[in-house]
């Protein structure tokens, strides 16, 4: 699968779109400045936005917590490249997808956009691209990306009451 992904994006301008997405979710560096930003020009729904932008930290911590009790490694096939660094040899679930995920849940019930069909399907393709992740890995990512934001959903109106 993984070959198949790469061959068809090989020598593209989609490889040079995947390493920036990859730069960008690092550590859901990009997502939480996206919360800050937010939190930052909209003073009436800031705490809306530093709430969402903790939703999206927390997804990316549990994200790492599950890595490191399961343990899989990374795809280590010499007919797949590896097309950019990471930081750990684990690969179950993709931080990546499980950040985007929330961002985009959590971002997109703020301004009252449909996000995950927009961001969530181009970042879990670009970790098949870079040969970094396994199918079932961005799609695990994303399933706890969702639980996450849902869960901070719920706690936030909660505490509103």
């Amino acid at each position: 699968m993984l070959q198949a992904v790469q061959g068809a994006a090989a020598g593209t301008a989609v490889v040079r779109a995947a390493r920036a997405m990859s730069l960008f979710g690092e550590h859901a560096a990009g997502w939480l400045a996206i919360g800050a930003v937010g939190a930052l020009v909209d003073a009436p729904r800031r705490r809306e936005w530093l709430t969402a932008a903790a939703g999206v930290a927390l997804a990316h911590g549990a994200s790492i917590g599950v890595k490191r009790v399961v343990r899989r490694p990374r795809p280590h096939d010499p007919r797949v490249q590896v097309l950019v660094g990471t930081p750990s040899r684990l690969s179950f679930p993709s931080a990546h997808a499980t950040s985007t995920t929330a961002a985009a849940v959590l971002f997109g019930a703020l301004i009252h956009k449909p996000l995950v069909p927009l961001l969530v399907p181009p970042m879990a393709l670009s970790r098949l691209v870079l040969g970094v992740h396994y199918p079932s890995d961005v799609v695990a990512g994303s399933v706890l990306g969702a639980a996450v934001a849902v869960a901070t959903r719920r706690l936030a109106q909660r505490g509103t009451r």
